[in-house]
């Protein structure tokens, strides 16, 4: 097992599909201070993100993942909040992974909520209770090319998709959407069936592929120096008061 490795997962990849791939420590949906705690517990030489919280719960911090960058940890980002923040962070020195990752690279003022599926509790397992829009489009133009629907209706239910709130976002809500805006029920029908087999996990794909990239890496051997010099800022030390890690934190070297 590597205990050197703490991975936060949630909706994108089961944990018993995900250790397959990467023996690791595995940790709900990461939120703020959550890489405080992960590094004054298990003093590890790299944390992934993968999946995070949102809406009810603040979601990580940029300076808390700069603040372990600065002592050593490396940080790696995937398919969800994992890839944005491995977007935002690049010049810092956060490693992103996947396609994902990239096109937010590409596309700075993307919207966050592309990659966003509303989840289960963690009690219940974390599980996704939705498609993610970026899951949705990928989908819907690879059935484009496969001659299942025409070019206009697939951007039409790109726009149906987009309308839809994140929390209510689905293959099923958007074919209720579709079916109510009069667009051609064959092509609904057959798309429906294509998806049975065709659909496009591509959350799940870029996670799996940073997985497996990092089973086969000696991160303890990497020994990167980072581009930056990490300030400790007020509201960050008044995040970490908030959840009791100020004293976490100072004890580490901020």
């Amino acid at each position: 097992m590597r205990d050197d490795v703490v991975v936060f997962l949630g909706p994108t990849l089961s944990e018993t599909e995900a250790r397959r791939h990467l023996d690791a420590i595995y940790l709900p949906p990461i939120g703020c201070g959550d890489v405080v705690r992960a590094v004054a517990q298990y003093a590890p030489s790299a944390i992934v993100l993968i999946d995070g919280v949102f809406a009810q719960f603040p979601a990580v911090r940029h300076q808390e993942i700069l603040w372990a960058m600065a002592r050593g940890v490396r940080m790696y980002g995937a398919a969800s909040i994992g890839a944005l923040r491995a977007a935002e962070l690049a010049p810092q020195g956060m490693v992103g992974h996947g396609l994902i990752y990239r096109w937010y690279r590409r596309q700075p003022l993307a919207d966050d909520a592309d990659v966003t599926v509303p989840m289960a509790p963690v009690e219940l397992g974390s599980s996704a209770l939705g498609d993610a829009l970026i899951d949705i489009r990928l989908s819907l133009r690879k059935a484009e090319r496969a001659g299942v629907i025409e070019k206009w209706l697939r951007h039409d239910l790109e726009s149906l998709a987009r309308s839809l709130h994140f929390s209510e976002r689905s293959f099923p809500k958007l074919f209720a959407a579709a079916e109510n805006s009069r667009s051609p029920i064959d092509q609904l029908e057959a798309l429906k069936a294509w998806l049975k087999a065709g659909v496009v996990n591509q959350k799940r794909t870029d996670a799996v592929n940073l997985l497996k990239y990092l089973d086969n890496q000696n991160i303890n051997n990497l020994n990167e120096s980072f581009p930056f010099e990490f300030e400790l800022t007020e509201s960050f030390a008044n995040d970490m008061e908030y959840y009791n890690l100020l004293d976490t934190l100072l004890s580490k070297g901020a």
